[in-house]
């Protein structure tokens, strides 16, 4: 009963991961640049907010985004964080429909409860898997951003992927070791065990034996 809540509590927690990475994947407020204070980009008209895909100018009356087309020209940090943020965001589906179907509540026909568990661990090892691309991505991104035109502020997309990487590795986690293999024992009152020298019920054996003996 305990590991099934803490294998339904990864779950969760794994699932609501995946949401938030795939927030952090959408949106382009990872960051805000800025090459001086904040009142000063406010009234220039130069605070930006950097993400994934775009670059957008934040502005009291305007808020315009540049498309990040030129694939190309990008620099490393952006073109890996891009790849591993999608990577994450697709491993994220079969890993929660595994997690899901090996649940101790759902059934797929007469399968043994070690393919449940065999299943819960992949399902975990996967979400572990999304969670690292996460960690790189979420960390990467701004250090290259600092370098690049300096970082002013996180942006609301970033702490996204901090909080959905943060419940994906401890969900991942949670369900992997849930779901270890543990011997059961059966006992079976029906069977009757014998020793090398003879039944273990010497009752009806001595019996006959005295019968033997005294013909």
């Amino acid at each position: 009963m305990a590991n099934t809540c803490l294998q339904f509590t990864g779950f969760v927690m794994s699932f609501l991961g995946w949401i938030g990475l795939i927030i952090a994947t959408a949106t382009n407020e990872w960051v805000v640049t800025c090459k001086y204070n904040m009142n000063t980009c406010k009234k220039m008209d130069e605070l930006e907010a950097k993400g994934l895909w775009a670059d957008c100018v934040i502005s009291t009356a305007l808020y315009h985004c540049i498309t990040l087309t030129q694939i190309l020209e990008l620099p490393a940090y952006i073109q890996t964080s891009r790849a591993l943020m999608v990577t994450a965001s697709i491993l994220g589906l079969p890993a929660v429909a595994l997690v899901l179907m090996s649940m101790s509540c759902i059934n797929l026909g007469s399968e043994p409860e070690s393919a449940k568990n065999k299943r819960s661990v992949l399902g975990g090892t996967i979400i572990l898997l999304t969670a690292f691309c996460g960690i790189v991505s979420t960390v990467w991104f701004p250090i290259g951003a600092h370098h690049e035109r300096g970082l002013m502020s996180f942006g609301f997309s970033l702490y996204s992927g901090w909080v959905g990487t943060a419940l994906c590795l401890l969900g991942g986690c949670m369900i992997t070791c849930c779901s270890v293999d543990t011997p059961a024992t059966y006992t079976d009152n029906n069977r009757f065990y014998y020793s090398k020298q003879g039944p273990a019920h010497s009752g009806p054996a001595s019996t006959n034996h005295a019968k033997s003996a005294h013909v």
